[in-house]
């Protein structure tokens, strides 16, 4: 009885909460995630790279300017499909187990993910794309509360067949690789299907689209990388400084914002013996993010055919900054591609480096695996025509997020509670907040936020954060006044320091945060 007043008295506050949604019209959920883009990468960000798709969705939603991701890869995905820290969710590095629970590298039974929580109220739910989260047969998404699958469990790494050690799966069952294959193209082909199927079966969808583009290899097709061809000729910086333009006069930043400089890492332009190629690679990652975008139209088309693209709240994000792996201007891996083909094509194996990356993270410092701004911070679009006030279309939301507020704000649409327990073990406690009020353009309220990734890491409490690399002091910052990180006050402010790096050591002992590297327990 009490468990049944807990239930009821839950589902009177979502009801007076969440926007006057009505039990019978529980919206359907499209969350796309998408791989190693920068944070300035779409249109709506202040990129170059034409992606009107994504325009459009911003021109008729929401954007954030202030919502994070952990820095990488799996960590992310664990904390999105969960709702707690990655470490919570057993997931603190990657997929590797290293015999600690916060480092078991796949998903444990403390945590439920999205889709097991929606099945109590009826959700369809589908994954197509990456999972990257545990990649065993007890792991995967079908095993954790999904009803169809389409993607590759252990992650990505080509975009025109499978490495080794990896398959392409449907449902439970691997298959071949067809002729003519693009994960974009095909992630998108299965994400439609999914959607007819929910819809057809008269359920609300969750649907978690997770693009493996733009991550290296940089590979796209010929045609529409030549629509990019040209465009990166007068090198990075200027491009950077034409971003942060934009950025400025969309109003994202607040006055007095700097552009972060150049890593004095990223070579001079003049310096570069073949700019050709370097303005092929920054080319194919532009093809790559515009075929992201029109896997995107083609994903509202099919809402918009079916009828539900009104009451659909589709979310696009990035699960960490751009990729400056490969030193200065990235890497050709003869192991996996062949150094002789043409960049770009199914044989070859390129990345962009720091110097791309350094242009697509925009205005910010740093990197994917960084905790400074550039390796965390993510673009957030929000669209939901029937539940986002329309005096909030086009315009930018300063309230502070994060990708385990994710779950809870699903749960809060859905009208139904976190459970407690789930297959007879008790969970832990959510982490994240229902995001539902800043989508309606309310305050969500002052944010502790704690980030821990190969021993970078860094913590926002409010407006302040504190931050470093692995090995590296604590710096500082005031966000308010320097969203950039360009002026370290950990010497003028150290009890201020002091203050939220003991918050930042009681959040890592509690999550089970290990010191990098991590020594191996033994078993």
């Amino acid at each position: 009885m009490i468990r049944i007043l807990k239930t009821a008295l839950y589902w009177l506050l979502a009801l007076a909460t969440s926007n006057s949604i009505q039990a019978t019209e529980k919206p359907n959920i499209v969350i796309i995630m998408v791989d190693d883009m920068g944070f300035s990468d779409i249109g709506c960000y202040g990129g170059e790279i034409e992606t009107p798709h994504l325009n459009a969705l911003a021109r008729n939603g929401l954007r954030f300017t202030q919502f994070y991701n952990t820095g990488r890869c799996c960590p992310t995905r664990a904390a999105l499909l969960t709702g707690l820290y990655q470490h919570q969710a057993g997931v603190g590095h990657m997929t590797g187990n290293h015999g600690y629970p916060s480092y078991q590298g796949f998903l444990n039974d403390r945590c439920v993910t999205i889709a097991e929580a929606l099945k109590p109220a009826g959700y369809y739910t589908a994954v197509s794309g990456k999972w990257h989260v545990g990649s065993e047969r007890d792991q995967r998404p079908r095993q954790r509360g999904f009803d169809r699958f389409y993607g590759i469990p252990q992650g990505g790494g080509h975009h025109y067949r499978m490495l080794p050690g990896r398959e392409l799966v449907l449902d439970d069952t691997a298959i071949d690789v067809p002729d003519g294959w693009y994960t974009t193209t095909a992630f998108t082909d299965y994400a439609l299907r999914f959607i007819e199927e929910g819809v057809k079966a008269d359920k609300p969808v969750f649907l978690y689209l997770a693009y493996t583009a733009p991550h290296w290899p940089l590979q796209a097709p010929e045609e529409v990388t030549a629509k990019f061809l040209g465009r990166y000729r007068q090198g990075w910086q200027p491009q950077r400084e034409a971003r942060f333009k934009r950025q400025m006069e969309m109003g994202m930043f607040p006055t007095g914002t700097q552009l972060a400089p150049l890593d004095p890492k990223t070579p001079q332009w003049e310096s570069i013996e073949d700019k050709q190629e370097m303005d092929l690679r920054m080319a194919l990652h532009a093809a790559m993010v515009h075929m992201i975008d029109e896997g995107v139209g083609r994903v509202v088309a099919k809402l918009e055919e079916l009828g539900e693209l009104d009451n659909t709240l589709i979310f696009f994000l990035t699960d960490n900054g751009a990729s400056a792996e490969g030193g200065p201007l990235g890497f050709v891996r003869s192991e996996r591609g062949d150094p002789t083909a043409k960049t770009g094509t199914p044989d070859s194996y390129v990345s962009f480096g720091i110097a791309g990356a350094n242009m697509c993270d925009t205005p910010f410092r740093k990197y994917k695996m960084y905790t400074h701004e550039g390796g965390i911070a993510t673009p957030l679009v929000a669209h939901w025509p029937k539940g986002i006030p329309a005096r909030l279309n086009g315009t930018f939301t300063h309230e502070v997020g994060h990708v385990i507020d994710l779950l809870p704000t699903c749960l809060d649409l859905a009208m139904t509670p976190y459970p407690s327990q789930f297959k007879g073990k008790g969970l832990i406690r959510v982490a994240g907040k229902s995001l539902v009020p800043a989508l309606r353009g309310a305050s969500m309220g002052e944010r502790e936020l704690y980030f821990e990734h190969q021993g970078n890491a860094a913590a926002r409490i409010g407006h302040w954060k504190i931050v470093r690399a692995h090995g590296k002091p604590w710096e500082l910052y005031d966000l308010a006044a320097d969203r950039t990180e360009l002026n370290d006050l950990s010497n003028q402010r150290p009890e201020k320091l002091a203050e939220l790096k003991a918050k930042w050591q009681t959040w890592a002992t509690d999550s089970g945060v290990q010191s990098w590297p991590i020594k191996k327990k033994r078993q």
